[in-house]
């Protein structure tokens, strides 16, 4: 018996909005998706805080997520809803 549905597993990255580090530790990732990283997350971005005349940059951080999805996907000779053979 050949197998007739070969699902695709996807893995989804995403990253959380830019914080300031400090206010990063509580940060969570979207329901569905993991955190990969730890603490105050990644220091690789820029949030900005806006006064009456000037718009401020600095230095923030965020959290990498991933989330694992299936695509359901029929093997090599097969199709249909039901991943059916020739």
């Amino acid at each position: 018996q050949m197998k007739k549905q070969c699902d695709q597993k996807l893995l989804i990255r995403m990253k959380t909005e830019c914080v300031p580090c400090s206010l990063n530790l509580e940060t969570q990732c979207p329901a569905g998706y993991t955190r990969i990283t730890n603490g105050t997350g990644i220091p690789d971005c820029r949030y900005y805080l806006e006064t009456k005349t000037h718009t401020l940059s600095f230095p923030g951080c965020r959290h990498h997520c991933m989330k694992e999805f299936e695509q359901p996907e029929c093997c090599q000779g097969h199709w249909g809803p039901d991943c059916m053979g020739k």
